[in-house]
């Protein structure tokens, strides 16, 4: 009896991350499947948006299946707005920069001393309330650097100055943190598996912490970086004192992340995990990825931050684990061949081979990226 034929159909999996400023993850995807079909009419494309736990981490996941909830919540400057968390089961995808996020200050305005995490407290509640068990925190793009106190604020914490008052939103006001009250936190969190998704593992204080390394980002002058420095070691000594571990958590990994806000996770129990790890595990990556020939991820700049914990990367060494065969596209690229190969991705194709001019490429993200695709479909699978 002859063995049956077998299939030569290839199978793409695009697992890629968003262009910041141009295409969203799941625009990507449509973008790269259209561009291969037109090289591979036959190819099968499976498309599963990434995320490494900032900003666009709930679209990811409402891409893979989950249920986009919305709920009103403080901004970082207090007024309110929508934002959003994913629901699947009893498993929450909470991305702190919907609340509490650059993209929530108006154009051009910075507040880098008074910008609170509120908002994101009250979205891990709006969580909790949908009957989550399993939160995964993604915290990245923030305005904020408060050490996580309004998100601890919106759960029921209270920090208090000498008089017995409430200090203000922010990180700045922190300085003035006498007694800090934590036994009015929702007692639900202690029953609730909370990871912190981040890409980042700074500390919260010093010369790597959050004001230091991402004041600058959020408008912070050299002064406000060493008035948020401050006052973030003062809040850690004074939790230190109501809660202990504080000063341990404030050294680990991720306390630094967004500001601050791993900090604050960390203080509520959570455990830290490599955003893009946690983002896969949740997504069904491994699945997917069991029916793929060849793995297309990417971001806007592939660059050296890419190796350090960004979305390509990690989908690159999940791949090369299971032996499958990596390229990435990306608007622009400053990564090295034998670089690129350190991190398991066979080949990059950034938008600038084809189109120069940066603005360019900016503006028509979406056309050239189809025909890089188009490129790819011919180099790998024609």
């Amino acid at each position: 009896m002859a063995d049956a034929a077998v299939d030569r159909t290839p199978r793409v999996l695009i697992a890629a991350d968003k262009f910041k400023g141009s295409l969203t993850a799941v625009q990507v995807a449509e973008r790269v499947t259209a561009g291969l079909r037109r090289a591979v009419p036959q190819v099968e494309v499976e498309s599963l948006p990434v995320a490494d736990g900032g900003d666009g981490t709930v679209d990811a996941a409402v891409a893979a299946g989950f249920e986009r909830r919305e709920v009103r919540v403080a901004g970082p400057l207090g007024d309110e707005v929508t934002a959003a968390y994913a629901l699947r089961g009893d498993t929450a995808v909470v991305e702190m920069a919907e609340a509490s996020g650059l993209q929530r200050l108006p154009a051009g305005v910075f507040a880098p001393l008074t910008a609170s995490t509120y908002g994101s407290g009250e979205l891990l509640r709006a969580a909790l309330d949908d009957g989550a068990r399993t939160i995964v925190f993604g915290v990245g793009g923030s305005a904020t650097t408060d050490g996580g106190a309004g998100m601890l604020s919106a759960l029921g914490a209270r920090f208090l100055d000498a008089d017995g008052t409430p200090v203000a939103p922010g990180g700045a006001a922190l300085r003035d943190v006498e007694t800090a009250d934590l036994s009015g936190l929702d007692d639900r969190l202690t029953a609730v598996d909370l990871v912190l998704a981040s890409d980042v593992d700074n500390p919260l204080t010093g010369p790597k912490g959050a004001p230091a390394v991402y004041g600058p980002q959020k408008g912070a002058s050299p002064d406000d970086v060493a008035t948020l420095d401050a006052a973030l070691a003062h809040f850690a000594t004074v939790l230190e004192k109501a809660i202990g571990r504080a000063a341990e958590y404030a050294a680990a990994p991720g306390a630094g992340a967004a500001g601050g806000i791993g900090y604050g996770a960390l203080v509520l129990g959570a455990r830290f995990r490599a955003g893009i790890e946690v983002m896969l595990d949740v997504l069904g990556f491994a699945s997917a990825l069991e029916r793929a020939t060849l793995v297309i991820t990417g971001e806007g700049s592939l660059d050296e931050q890419t190796l350090h914990g960004k979305a390509p990367a990690g989908v690159a060494a999940a791949a090369r684990a299971e032996g499958k065969e990596v390229v990435a596209v990306c608007g622009r690229l400053t990564l090295r061949p034998e670089a690129l190969g350190t991190a398991g991705i066979r080949r990059a194709y950034p938008l600038t081979e084809i189109e120069p001019d940066i603005a360019k490429c900016i503006a028509d993200a979406g056309p050239i990226l189809e025909r890089v695709a188009e490129n790819i479909g011919r180099d790998f699978l024609a």
